[in-house]
């Protein structure tokens, strides 16, 4: 009986995907987004990919060969590095998730002050260079660090190794373990641990019974997310890491030391792999394991933990790391001002000089196709969170899946993807080479970035009730009408929230880029990466800050704009009747 009814309701799913499915045929203008859509994934995410499987396993003669991943194998060096990135991210990921649970749990359960203060420090790393913490460490605990060197008098100190480059990619990463695991705090339902509490269980036994158990998912799905992000990490491995060289790291070396492109990516595949199956873990296994107890019903007002032997040391911990994160971004700031780190402290503004004057048209690149990226893959992402969250049709699995593939590819992998992939293209019996252009930049800032976009549409979407736009329907509108004039204003938030991160993360993208890059379209990025191994720290300093102000600038342009042009159009006849009737009771 059970198979059965289970047969007959993949058989009444199927009937109502195909009805979709011959509905939408109906309407030429989501057919045609659907199949554009689907046309795109195909060309700029799986093509890439699946280059470079095939390049890296297969021979010079084109047949299958597995001779490059035996050869690597076998190689000790290879091996090491292979283990020690995995050891590198496990120990972030345990880390930074135990630092972002503390986080969320203080702001979210207790009753501290500066709760915005800590929220605001918990996600500055995530706009910030990826650079930054690296210079700080340099400055403080390098050889001419102002901690080591100038109040403990220890010279020539190896600030490089295994050991600052856990201190920099938790300090880096633990936001995202703290964005993770405050949405699942916030979502327990209060009356469940207070219903523990008038049992008579104490806060600690709540806490282990019902709480953490509860918010396992998050912490499972934070250790995931940030695992990846370390796996993928390369400029703070390739400024700070030393001797302790990780996969990202080896495959850049190996590719623009030996030229060895096919070696490069079978190492790349090798990245790629624990990276993509942490990746469909946390997607399709971790978020179905949800323990959340969220209920119809309206739920009572949380009450706040006050007792002073829990709030104190909690916040106290909290100041501590906000106080580490400050102390980092205001010596790279502070650097920035200075003649001569460790030497000569006079302030000075030549090092934003020399930095101008040395990059000012690399970072105008960066800029431009930044801001160009972010619109395209901003819309982007609302157009497939749209068609994928309100429509059900044959297809949209793949583009579920494929849409948000890129947020797990490592960015040396998606480098060397595209190189393989479009450095020739045949376009009508003419040889077409992508690499080095300001296109094919645009097109990896907007498909790897673009995922975030996707899930906030998709989650904003999700709460919009499909009978606006029935209405909006059955009132003559075509499905591209309703979209833009009725959903789209609703998804403002979730497209400013796309919009910046993909800005953020293009003008601070190192590792996706560092093979696409060419004299004419130059980005800041590489430059900074060039003064760092030029040892040229304090125009470095200059660099990251200017970009951290850019990025803050820009942050509050778009908030604007798009409060602006994506407010809802019934406020303002609203706003008119509003001022009509002002004038006229005046006038009386």
């Amino acid at each position: 009986m059970a198979k059965a009814s289970e047969t007959s309701g993949k058989k009444i799913a199927r009937e109502k995907k195909w009805n979709e499915t011959r509905m939408m045929m109906r309407q030429p203008v989501m057919l045609i987004t659907v199949l554009l859509t689907i046309v795109l994934l195909l060309l700029f995410v799986i093509y890439p990919l699946a280059k470079v499987l095939l390049f890296g396993l297969t021979s010079e003669e084109g047949g299958l060969s597995l001779a490059t991943l035996q050869s690597i194998f076998s190689t000790t060096r290879y091996v090491k590095t292979f283990g020690r990135t995995m050891l590198l991210g496990l120990i972030v990921a345990v880390i930074a998730t135990f630092i972002g649970y503390i986080f969320a749990f203080t702001i979210t359960r207790t009753n501290v002050p500066c709760k915005r203060f800590l929220k605001t420090i918990a996600t500055l790393p995530i706009l910030s260079p990826p650079f930054i913490l690296s210079l700080s460490i340099i400055f403080l605990f390098g050889k001419q660090g102002l901690i080591t060197n100038t109040l403990l008098g220890i010279k020539d100190n190896d600030v490089y190794g295994m050991g600052s480059l856990i201190v920099v990619q938790v300090m880096s990463f633990f936001p995202i373990a703290y964005m993770t695991l405050s949405g699942i705090l916030e979502s327990i339902d209060a009356s469940v641990e207070d219903a523990a509490c008038n049992m008579g269980a104490s806060r600690w036994h709540t806490f282990w019974t019902v709480t953490f158990p509860l918010s396992l998912p998050g912490i499972i799905s934070g250790c995931l997310l940030v695992f990846i992000q370390s796996l993928e990490d390369f400029s703070n491995p390739a400024t700070i890491g030393g001797d302790f060289t990780t996969l990202s790291v080896e495959v850049y070396q190996i590719i623009t030391g030996t030229y060895d492109m096919r070696k490069g990516s079978v190492l790349a595949i090798l990245l790629l792999l624990p990276a993509m199956i942490a990746f469909l873990l946390n997607k399709y296994w971790v978020n179905k394991k949800s323990f959340v107890t969220v209920t119809g019903k309206p739920t009572q007002a949380r009450k706040l933990m006050n007792e002073p032997h829990i709030k104190w040391p909690l916040f106290a911990f909290c100041m501590v790391v906000a106080a580490v994160i400050i102390l980092f971004y205001g010596t790279v700031v502070f650097g920035s001002f200075v003649t001569t780190w460790g030497r000569d402290y006079t302030f000075t503004l030549a090092q934003y000089q020399r930095a101008l004057a040395y990059g000012w048209d690399s970072l105008k690149n960066s800029m431009v196709l930044g801001l160009a990226s972010a619109l395209i893959g901003g819309l982007l992402g609302m157009i497939i969170a749209y068609i994928t969250a309100k429509r059900n049709y044959f297809g949209k699995r793949f583009i579920e899946v494929s849409s948000v593939l890129m947020f797990a590819v490592p960015g040396t992998v998606l480098g060397i993807s595209y190189v393989l992939g479009f450095n020739s293209i045949d376009v009508f019996g003419h040889k077409l080479s992508l690499t080095g252009t300001a296109l094919i930049l645009i097109i990896v800032f907007t498909f790897r970035n673009m995922p975030v976009a996707i899930e906030s549409g998709t989650t904003t979407l999700l709460q919009i009730d499909n009978s606006i736009e029935e209405a909006s329907t059955i009132l003559g509108a075509d499905s591209g009408y309703s979209f833009r004039r009725i959903t789209l204003p609703m998804l403002r938030n979730a497209f400013f929230s796309g919009i910046v991160y993909s800005f953020v993360k293009a003008i601070t993208a190192v590792s996706a880029v560092i093979f696409l890059v060419s004299p004419r379209w130059n980005l800041v990025t590489s430059k900074i990466y060039t003064l760092f191994d030029q040892a040229k720290y304090s125009q470095a300093a200059a660099f990251v800050t200017m970009l951290v102000v850019i990025l803050l600038v820009f942050i509050g342009i778009f908030n604007t704009l798009i409060n602006l042009l994506l407010a809802p159009r019934s406020k303002v006849p609203q706003a008119k009747n509003a001022a009509k009737l002002e004038k006229t009771e005046g006038t009386k």
